[in-house]
């Protein structure tokens, strides 16, 4: 500030000053992926998967970060494959006994929900964190881009057909070698 500006002039600039800061603190806060959560998006002409994860109470952080990388990445396998099981059980009666004037009821609910992922994806980079300081949360966003996905896929494929061709050239050899150690154990 000016040493030759007013009192009241030092105080307008630093009320001007204190609103600027309170107004760009409070634009802060999570980004939009947070919000937005995990799925299958088309952002900016580039088609991919996106996961976030989250872990919140960890005092350990390099652990707290590497669950939320791990829970994005299995919010992305989700996309692709899950297995429900939904149990129900449900048992109700009504008894009454004597002179009809006493009944007994009874009721008893169950319910059990398994649900299972189980996928290998290659590709799947965090792309993103943020930690909240609030609530101790820490976030990160794993994103699978579809054109590294195809390339990967078609990559196994190549990969599956060697080892088809592997096989098949050996079957034949393989299996004599088996028969000559069944041979040998029988032979004992």
């Amino acid at each position: 500030m000016n040493p030759t500006q007013g009192p009241s002039m030092k105080l307008a600039g630093m009320t001007v000053a204190v609103l600027l800061l309170l107004g760009l603190t409070a634009c802060g806060g999570p980004p939009k992926w947070v919000h937005k959560g995990s799925g299958a998006f088309n952002e900016k002409d580039s088609k991919a998967f996106y996961g976030v994860g989250s872990v919140v109470g960890v005092r350990n952080e390099p652990l707290a970060w590497d669950t939320a990388e791990n829970r994005a990445r299995a919010e992305i396998a989700k996309t692709f494959e899950t297995y429900t099981g939904y149990l129900m059980r449900d048992y109700a009666a009504s008894t009454t006994a004597g002179d009809f004037t006493r009944n007994t009821e009874e009721q008893n609910v169950e319910r059990a929900i398994k649900t299972v992922t189980t996928a290998t994806l290659s590709g799947v980079r965090p792309v993103d964190r943020y930690k909240d300081d609030k609530t101790n949360t820490y976030y990160v966003l794993a994103k699978l881009n579809l054109e590294e996905m195809k390339n990967n896929l078609e990559q196994a494929k190549e990969l599956n057909a060697q080892v088809r061709d592997f096989v098949r050239k050996n079957a034949d050899r393989l299996f004599e070698r088996l028969e000559k150690e069944e041979d040998k154990r029988l032979n004992r």
